[in-house]
């Protein structure tokens, strides 16, 4: 068993297969699934660490902290691009900083946590939509369809996420060598 998985209470099924959201249109109810389980992996794998460890970059790469806002603010864009608008001053100023180390630990899982919840109901109230209507992304307005943008968001918060989770397993290990080393 990996070590990192001790003491964990045992695991649910995957948010697809717990017979969830039955009611809810096919693609919608696998986009709520997919930013569950961004939800439960994020608090699983990256809630255990200390601020100074969401932010380190080892080896360069993105921090888990840069991940976590990467895919609050990306959801808000990518919904705001399938509800048929283009982006607020305020999703194009979170564009610019999702690097930036900001605020504490709370505040960073807070802001993710929060994003979730407004998409999943957002999702909700596209979810009856015409998936084949078009749409389209950015300054440049390339064109997609609303399911595009939907199956997007779903698998760029999974994307994100195992990246995040990555991370965090380098840093963690990293910090356990330094531990022992110590000793």
């Amino acid at each position: 068993m990996d070590p990192s998985q001790q003491n964990l209470p045992e695991l649910l099924p995957e948010p697809w297969l717990r017979g969830k959201l039955a009611e809810v249109p096919a693609v919608a109810r696998a986009v709520l699934h997919a930013l569950e389980l961004a939800r439960e992996d994020v608090q699983r794998w990256c809630v255990p660490l200390a601020l100074d460890a969401l932010e380190a970059r080892p080896i360069g790469l993105p921090s888990v902290g840069f991940q976590l806002r990467h895919m609050a603010r990306s959801l808000d864009r990518l919904l705001a691009y399938a509800e048929g608008r283009g982006l607020s001053e305020a999703e194009t100023a979170g564009l610019r900083t999702e690097m930036h180390r900001a605020g504490t630990s709370d505040e960073l899982f807070a802001e993710l946590a929060a994003s979730l919840e407004r998409s999943a109901a957002r999702v909700l109230a596209l979810s009856t939509l015409d998936l084949a209507a078009a749409r389209f992304v950015g300054t440049k307005r390339l064109p997609t369809t609303l399911g595009g943008l939907l199956v997007h968001m779903a698998e760029h918060t999974q994307r994100h996420v195992g990246q995040a989770i990555t991370t965090a397993k380098i840093v963690a290990a990293v910090d356990a060598v330094r531990r022992v080393s110590v000793l």
